[in-house]
């Protein structure tokens, strides 16, 4: 297979395998891939994982090749909540929920970091349709679930306003009612504690 090729069949392909390629080309080999990145023609993203070295990135793109990197995972945490505008800006890591244990890959591109939440609270995420493909993300109520959950030490009311959350935007768009039952999930006690000692403070920030 030519270079151009691929390109060409995988262009809407923020990031690829060699299980996409030979889908397309069942004897390719995986040498080939090695000469393209000493070429400089792609780049070796993390283990069997590439892309062409000439892709755009943006946030959402970066954000589709967490999905691609590391199975089953949805952008979530600082990432999803610093998306929707409810935390500064400023987050380095593309940060991730996901089903199998926690990782960090270090890569040419970004760092991007996965979290592990027991398999039955892998819900609540939205695909967002990012060019030709689709982005797991979490929707607005689950991110601050997802967070508060993986982050027990942001317990007092200080802790929460160190957060800098932004409480007017997330009344604007959240739905209370659709929080407190996703949390019901997660069926811990001390969760659903500070979760209403959140909503208190969000509240009465108005």
């Amino acid at each position: 297979m030519r270079y151009q090729d691929l390109k060409n069949q995988l262009k809407d392909f923020p990031v690829f395998s060699l299980a996409d390629i030979r889908k397309i080309e069942a004897p390719f080999h995986r040498r080939q891939l090695s000469t393209w990145v000493e070429k400089k023609y792609i780049k070796k993203i993390r283990r069997g994982h590439y892309m062409f070295s000439d892709t755009v990135l943006n946030e959402e793109v970066l954000f589709l090749i967490a999905n691609r990197i590391y199975t089953p995972s949805y952008v979530s945490f600082e990432s999803a909540l610093s998306y929707y505008g409810l935390i500064p800006e400023g987050v380095y890591s593309i940060t991730s929920a996901c089903g199998r244990k926690t990782a960090r890959f270090r890569t040419p591109i970004a760092e991007f970091t996965y979290r592990k939440i027991r398999p039955e609270l892998l819900f609540g995420y939205n695909l967002q349709q990012i060019g030709n493909q689709r982005c797991k993300i979490a929707e607005i109520e689950k991110a601050v679930l997802d967070y508060l959950y993986l982050n027990p030490a942001i317990a007092r009311d200080a802790d929460f306003y160190e957060w800098r959350f932004n409480s007017a935007d997330f009344l604007d768009r959240a739905d209370i009612g659709k929080l407190r039952r996703y949390a019901e999930a997660f069926q811990s006690k001390a969760l659903l504690a500070r979760l209403e000692q959140l909503i208190r403070l969000i509240q009465n920030s108005k």
